[in-house]
């Protein structure tokens, strides 16, 4: 047999991978279109951003930091010295959503899919609120280092750390669940 002509058959695992991969883009391209179109504007978006959060980054920033004196003003962090405003896209919604599309397409038990979004989705607004208040310092302190902070290294830290999070859970998940089919 010729080895550069040989192909090896596809695997059913192949397969489901592939599908899996399609499911999980089409879930997150729907739900992203979702709020893209028909949140944008409405109470959803405004319960995200400026309660969710602007008001809970705010509170955070008064206990850890009351002599800053921002304040909650819809969507923006208003504070002496500079403040930040936070439009659709910096909230966290797109991180939220690949892990939800990734968690409901996992090979998983539907119970830890859903423990997996719950837990996930505090996961995102933790971080994010991590993300966002680190921005409003570093707007405040070095406009460049915030315009560096902004277009790159945050959101991709934030896509690293929830993927590295869903990597755990799924693999967490799995290895319980063969151990689980192992001992009966």
């Amino acid at each position: 047999m010729n080895r550069e002509n040989h192909v090896a058959p596809a695997t059913s695992s192949g397969h489901a991978t592939m599908w899996r991969a399609a499911i999980f883009l089409a879930i997150f391209a729907a739900l992203q279109g979702w709020y893209s179109t028909a949140a944008r504007g409405t109470w959803i978006e405004r319960l995200v951003i400026d309660q969710i959060t602007v008001k809970s980054a705010a509170t955070l920033i008064q206990y850890f930091d009351p002599d800053t004196g921002v304040l909650p003003i819809g969507s923006r962090l208003q504070a002496p010295g500079g403040g930040i405003n936070i439009i659709n896209g910096c909230e966290g919604i797109d991180v939220l959503f690949l892990m939800v599309a990734a968690m409901l397409v996992a090979p998983i038990s539907i119970k830890a899919r859903l423990v997996g979004i719950a837990l996930g989705a505090l996961v995102v607004l933790a971080l994010n609120q991590v993300r966002v208040i680190g921005l409003f310092y570093a707007y405040r302190i070095n406009r460049d280092l915030f315009d560096m902070l902004h277009g790159v290294v945050a959101p991709l830290l934030l896509i690293v750390a929830v993927a590295g999070c869903f990597l755990l859970w799924l693999n967490w998940h799995t290895t319980a669940d063969r151990a689980l089919k192992t001992s009966t």
